[in-house]
Protein backbone atom coordinates (compact mmCIF):
# COMPACT_ATOMS: atom_id res chain seq x y z
CA UNK A 1 0.00 0.00 0.00
CA UNK A 2 1.37 2.99 -0.94
CA UNK A 3 1.65 5.80 1.59
CA UNK A 4 -0.31 9.11 1.42
CA UNK A 5 1.97 12.57 2.81
CA UNK A 6 0.09 13.95 4.93
CA UNK A 7 -2.38 17.11 3.80
CA UNK A 8 -1.55 20.76 4.69
CA UNK A 9 -5.09 22.78 5.50
CA UNK A 10 -6.54 25.43 3.28
CA UNK A 11 -6.65 28.68 4.32
CA UNK A 12 -3.59 30.46 6.11
CA UNK A 13 -2.30 30.82 9.15
CA UNK A 14 -3.91 33.85 10.35
CA UNK A 15 -7.18 31.86 9.57
CA UNK A 16 -5.82 29.22 11.36
CA UNK A 17 -5.44 30.98 14.49
CA UNK A 18 -8.59 32.81 14.04
CA UNK A 19 -11.16 31.63 17.40
CA UNK A 20 -15.01 31.94 17.63
CA UNK A 21 -16.07 32.95 20.92
CA UNK A 22 -18.52 30.93 21.67
CA UNK A 23 -19.02 31.34 25.46
CA UNK A 24 -17.25 32.95 28.49
CA UNK A 25 -13.73 31.51 27.87
CA UNK A 26 -15.28 28.99 25.49
CA UNK A 27 -13.95 29.15 22.29
CA UNK A 28 -14.32 27.26 18.86
CA UNK A 29 -11.26 26.62 16.07
CA UNK A 30 -14.08 26.08 12.73
CA UNK A 31 -10.76 25.81 10.18
CA UNK A 32 -11.55 21.98 8.90
CA UNK A 33 -9.35 20.18 6.25
CA UNK A 34 -9.73 16.24 4.96
CA UNK A 35 -6.91 14.48 6.24
CA UNK A 36 -5.99 10.98 6.81
CA UNK A 37 -3.53 11.69 9.90
CA UNK A 38 -4.17 12.93 13.44
CA UNK A 39 -4.54 16.54 13.82
CA UNK A 40 -1.12 18.09 14.07
CA UNK A 41 -0.34 18.77 17.50
CA UNK A 42 1.58 22.41 16.88
CA UNK A 43 -1.94 23.23 16.08
CA UNK A 44 -3.97 22.70 19.04
CA UNK A 45 -1.30 23.95 21.12
CA UNK A 46 -1.22 26.98 19.11
CA UNK A 47 -4.84 27.37 18.88
CA UNK A 48 -4.91 26.88 22.57
CA UNK A 49 -2.50 29.19 23.19
CA UNK A 50 -4.47 32.01 21.72
CA UNK A 51 -7.60 31.06 23.22
CA UNK A 52 -5.80 31.74 26.67
CA UNK A 53 -4.86 34.76 25.28
CA UNK A 54 -7.58 36.05 24.62
CA UNK A 55 -8.73 36.04 28.51
CA UNK A 56 -5.89 38.08 29.89
CA UNK A 57 -4.74 41.89 29.82
CA UNK A 58 -3.51 43.38 26.70
CA UNK A 59 0.40 43.93 28.32
CA UNK A 60 0.88 40.86 28.95
CA UNK A 61 2.46 38.07 26.18
CA UNK A 62 3.45 34.11 27.52
CA UNK A 63 6.56 33.27 28.69
CA UNK A 64 5.88 29.59 28.96
CA UNK A 65 3.54 26.93 28.30
CA UNK A 66 3.36 22.99 29.41
CA UNK A 67 1.04 21.10 27.53
CA UNK A 68 0.50 17.07 26.95
CA UNK A 69 -1.14 15.22 24.25
CA UNK A 70 -3.81 12.94 25.14
CA UNK A 71 -5.98 11.80 22.29
CA UNK A 72 -5.54 12.06 18.49
CA UNK A 73 -7.51 14.85 16.92
CA UNK A 74 -9.62 14.38 13.69
CA UNK A 75 -8.86 17.70 11.12
CA UNK A 76 -12.16 17.33 9.54
CA UNK A 77 -13.69 18.81 12.92
CA UNK A 78 -13.77 22.22 15.21
CA UNK A 79 -11.99 21.90 18.18
CA UNK A 80 -13.73 23.10 21.07
CA UNK A 81 -10.94 25.21 23.72
CA UNK A 82 -12.57 25.68 27.07
CA UNK A 83 -9.92 28.10 29.12
CA UNK A 84 -9.86 28.07 33.54
CA UNK A 85 -8.46 31.33 34.84
CA UNK A 86 -6.67 30.34 37.32
CA UNK A 87 -4.85 33.41 38.98
CA UNK A 88 -4.45 37.05 37.59
CA UNK A 89 -1.40 39.07 39.98
CA UNK A 90 0.05 41.81 39.28
CA UNK A 91 2.68 40.67 36.97
CA UNK A 92 1.63 37.49 35.83
CA UNK A 93 -1.78 35.43 34.72
CA UNK A 94 -1.98 31.87 34.43
CA UNK A 95 -4.80 29.92 32.60
CA UNK A 96 -5.49 26.16 31.85
CA UNK A 97 -6.83 24.87 28.54
CA UNK A 98 -8.23 22.20 27.87
CA UNK A 99 -9.22 21.14 23.55
CA UNK A 100 -11.82 18.57 23.19
CA UNK A 101 -13.70 17.00 20.46
CA UNK A 102 -17.15 14.81 20.54
CA UNK A 103 -16.60 15.88 24.32
CA UNK A 104 -13.56 14.34 24.70
CA UNK A 105 -9.98 16.04 25.91
CA UNK A 106 -7.81 15.20 23.15
CA UNK A 107 -5.48 18.11 24.53
CA UNK A 108 -4.34 19.91 27.75
CA UNK A 109 -2.35 22.94 28.28
CA UNK A 110 -1.16 25.07 31.13
CA UNK A 111 0.45 28.43 30.22
CA UNK A 112 1.27 31.93 31.49
CA UNK A 113 1.52 35.58 31.03
CA UNK A 114 3.70 38.41 32.27
CA UNK A 115 3.94 41.93 31.80
CA UNK A 116 7.58 42.56 30.28
CA UNK A 117 10.23 44.27 32.94
CA UNK A 118 13.30 45.65 32.89
CA UNK A 119 16.25 43.58 34.06
CA UNK A 120 19.30 42.10 32.62
CA UNK A 121 19.27 40.73 29.27
CA UNK A 122 22.23 38.01 28.85
CA UNK A 123 22.22 34.80 26.56
CA UNK A 124 24.99 32.10 27.89
CA UNK A 125 25.40 29.46 24.86
CA UNK A 126 26.85 30.43 21.61
CA UNK A 127 24.00 30.23 18.28
CA UNK A 128 24.43 27.12 16.39
CA UNK A 129 26.36 26.95 13.15
CA UNK A 130 24.34 27.54 9.70
CA UNK A 131 24.72 28.97 7.17
CA UNK A 132 22.11 32.26 6.26
CA UNK A 133 18.73 31.12 4.61
CA UNK A 134 19.26 32.57 1.22
CA UNK A 135 19.99 30.54 -1.14
CA UNK A 136 19.48 27.10 0.79
CA UNK A 137 17.45 24.33 -0.49
CA UNK A 138 13.75 24.10 0.34
CA UNK A 139 13.23 21.72 2.99
CA UNK A 140 9.62 20.66 3.22
CA UNK A 141 7.18 21.39 6.22
CA UNK A 142 3.99 19.44 5.07
CA UNK A 143 1.56 20.07 7.40
CA UNK A 144 1.95 23.74 7.93
CA UNK A 145 0.34 26.55 5.90
CA UNK A 146 1.85 29.90 5.38
CA UNK A 147 5.51 28.48 6.54
CA UNK A 148 8.48 27.98 4.37
CA UNK A 149 11.52 26.26 5.40
CA UNK A 150 15.39 26.58 4.45
CA UNK A 151 17.84 23.70 5.37
CA UNK A 152 21.52 24.63 6.13
CA UNK A 153 24.38 21.81 7.01
CA UNK A 154 23.16 19.23 9.66
CA UNK A 155 24.93 18.99 12.40
CA UNK A 156 27.47 15.70 12.66
CA UNK A 157 26.43 12.42 11.05
CA UNK A 158 22.93 12.46 9.23
CA UNK A 159 20.72 10.70 7.35
CA UNK A 160 16.72 10.77 8.41
CA UNK A 161 14.28 12.26 6.37
CA UNK A 162 13.76 15.34 9.41
CA UNK A 163 16.38 17.72 9.68
CA UNK A 164 17.51 18.77 13.04
CA UNK A 165 18.51 22.24 12.43
CA UNK A 166 16.65 24.31 9.47
CA UNK A 167 15.55 28.15 9.23
CA UNK A 168 11.75 28.81 8.85
CA UNK A 169 9.30 31.81 9.15
CA UNK A 170 5.73 32.19 7.93
CA UNK A 171 4.79 33.35 4.22
CA UNK A 172 2.51 36.33 4.52
CA UNK A 173 3.32 38.93 6.49
CA UNK A 174 1.80 39.22 10.38
CA UNK A 175 0.11 42.02 12.20
CA UNK A 176 2.23 43.41 15.14
CA UNK A 177 0.81 41.26 17.69
CA UNK A 178 3.34 39.24 20.38
CA UNK A 179 0.38 37.16 21.01
CA UNK A 180 0.17 36.05 17.29
CA UNK A 181 3.70 35.91 16.94
CA UNK A 182 3.97 33.56 19.95
CA UNK A 183 0.89 31.02 18.60
CA UNK A 184 2.91 31.17 15.37
CA UNK A 185 6.28 30.15 16.93
CA UNK A 186 4.11 27.10 19.08
CA UNK A 187 2.88 25.95 15.46
CA UNK A 188 6.05 25.86 14.49
CA UNK A 189 7.75 24.11 17.49
CA UNK A 190 6.15 20.89 17.12
CA UNK A 191 7.29 20.44 13.62
CA UNK A 192 10.17 17.60 13.02
CA UNK A 193 11.89 16.11 16.01
CA UNK A 194 14.92 15.83 18.04
CA UNK A 195 15.19 12.03 18.03
CA UNK A 196 15.89 12.00 14.22
CA UNK A 197 19.46 12.63 15.20
CA UNK A 198 19.65 9.26 16.40
CA UNK A 199 20.75 6.23 14.68
CA UNK A 200 17.92 3.78 13.13
CA UNK A 201 15.15 6.59 14.06
CA UNK A 202 13.94 5.82 10.71
CA UNK A 203 12.31 2.52 11.84
CA UNK A 204 11.00 4.25 15.34
CA UNK A 205 7.83 6.35 15.80
CA UNK A 206 8.28 10.14 16.84
CA UNK A 207 4.72 11.03 18.22
CA UNK A 208 4.46 13.65 20.63
CA UNK A 209 3.53 13.05 23.89
CA UNK A 210 4.26 15.96 25.87
CA UNK A 211 5.52 19.69 24.84
CA UNK A 212 6.86 22.61 26.62
CA UNK A 213 8.09 25.66 25.34
CA UNK A 214 9.77 28.86 27.01
CA UNK A 215 9.36 32.55 25.55
CA UNK A 216 12.70 34.37 26.46
CA UNK A 217 12.49 37.27 23.98
CA UNK A 218 10.15 39.09 21.35
CA UNK A 219 10.49 37.65 17.74
CA UNK A 220 8.39 38.30 14.61
CA UNK A 221 8.00 34.60 12.68
CA UNK A 222 7.76 36.54 9.11
CA UNK A 223 10.96 36.39 9.54
CA UNK A 224 13.58 33.67 9.20
CA UNK A 225 13.90 31.92 12.57
CA UNK A 226 16.49 28.93 13.18
CA UNK A 227 15.40 26.17 15.18
CA UNK A 228 18.07 23.76 16.17
CA UNK A 229 16.82 20.37 17.74
CA UNK A 230 19.10 17.93 19.95
CA UNK A 231 18.28 14.51 21.42
CA UNK A 232 19.12 13.22 25.29
CA UNK A 233 17.47 10.16 25.98
CA UNK A 234 15.80 6.68 24.96
CA UNK A 235 14.36 4.99 27.51
CA UNK A 236 11.59 2.76 27.98
CA UNK A 237 9.60 3.80 24.50
CA UNK A 238 10.29 7.13 25.07
CA UNK A 239 12.23 9.81 23.39
CA UNK A 240 13.30 13.16 25.04
CA UNK A 241 14.97 16.19 22.78
CA UNK A 242 15.39 19.55 23.69
CA UNK A 243 15.27 22.49 21.21
CA UNK A 244 16.34 26.36 20.96
CA UNK A 245 14.71 29.43 18.52
CA UNK A 246 17.36 31.86 17.25
CA UNK A 247 15.85 35.14 15.79
CA UNK A 248 18.46 35.42 11.87
CA UNK A 249 20.51 38.25 13.89
CA UNK A 250 21.64 35.58 16.92
CA UNK A 251 19.22 36.20 19.81
CA UNK A 252 18.02 33.63 21.70
CA UNK A 253 14.10 33.82 21.45
CA UNK A 254 12.59 30.49 22.91
CA UNK A 255 13.87 27.49 24.32
CA UNK A 256 11.44 24.19 23.74
CA UNK A 257 11.38 20.59 25.18
CA UNK A 258 9.61 17.73 24.03
CA UNK A 259 9.33 13.88 25.61
CA UNK A 260 7.99 11.55 22.16
CA UNK A 261 6.90 8.28 21.73
CA UNK A 262 9.74 6.45 20.43
CA UNK A 263 8.69 2.49 19.59
CA UNK A 264 9.44 0.31 16.83
CA UNK A 265 6.96 1.16 14.12
CA UNK A 266 4.51 -1.54 12.98
CA UNK A 267 4.82 -2.88 9.68
CA UNK A 268 2.86 -1.72 6.91
CA UNK A 269 -0.37 -4.19 6.40
CA UNK A 270 0.02 -6.40 3.19
CA UNK A 271 -1.94 -7.55 0.55
CA UNK A 272 -5.01 -5.04 -0.74
CA UNK A 273 -5.07 -2.57 -3.39
CA UNK A 274 -2.46 -0.24 -3.87
CA UNK A 275 -3.42 3.40 -3.24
Amino acid sequence: MTAVPPVAPQGTLLDLLELEEIDRDIYRADLVYPDQHALYGGQVAAQALMAAGRTVPADRTPHSLHSYFLRPGDANRPTVFRVERDRDGRSFSARRVVALQDGKVLFNLSCSFAVPEDGPDQQVDAVPVAEPPEGLPVSALPRLLSMESRLPSQPGAFESPWPVRFWARATLALPDDGLLHACALTYLSDIHTGVAALPGSEDRTATSIDHAVWFHRPVRLDDWVLMDLVPHSTAHGRGLYSGTVHHRAGVLVATLSQEVLYRLRRPAPTGGAAS
